[in-house]
């Protein structure tokens, strides 16, 4: 180990030893510490890494179920002429399903959104009375009712 400076160097700046800079490292025996900082750092990289494989399994899914799909519907199509008629029947019933199902979707999260700011207006109207930060709460209230008046009146209906 070298000696310790007596004087400032070039810089003019007198450098600490060894001991002073790695004084602030020691744990001693206590493992607390180092628990309290591993523990999220660890949970947070298993739970990004879970999610990455989660979401490459399910577009591996996806696209294998979509792959098989088309293959049958192809076979189907040059088998004869009543198989042809059958795959496009089959093709606008998945197409009628996946539409019914979006606008199902759509009129499910309209009606969770406005009822989150009607919720959102009573928390902040019963936290404050004397001034009107209730109305924050018409911002999420006119979400759900735009997603609501799209999917009743404005988004094209099925023919069925």
């Amino acid at each position: 180990m070298q000696p310790e400076l007596q004087q400032a160097g070039l810089t003019g700046r007198k450098q600490k030893n060894f001991k002073e800079l790695t004084m602030a490292f020691e744990i001693g025996n206590n493992i607390v510490p180092v628990a309290g900082i591993m523990v999220p750092i660890v949970g947070s990289i298993a739970l990004f890494s879970f999610l990455a494989v989660a979401s490459w399994s399910d577009a591996r899914r996806k696209e294998r179920e979509t792959y098989y799909r088309s293959e049958t519907l192809k076979k189907i199509a040059e088998s004869s002429g009543e198989g042809a008629k059958a795959a496009i029947e089959l093709m606008r019933e998945q197409n009628k399903s996946a539409a019914r199902r979006r606008l199902e979707g759509m009129k499910l999260g309209g009606l969770i959104t406005a009822v989150v700011g009607i919720g959102v207006m009573v928390l902040l109207h019963g936290l404050e009375h004397e001034e009107p930060v209730y109305l924050a709460g018409l911002i999420p209230l006119l979400i759900g009712l735009a997603l609501l008046t799209y999917t009743f009146f404005l988004a094209p209906k099925a023919a069925e």
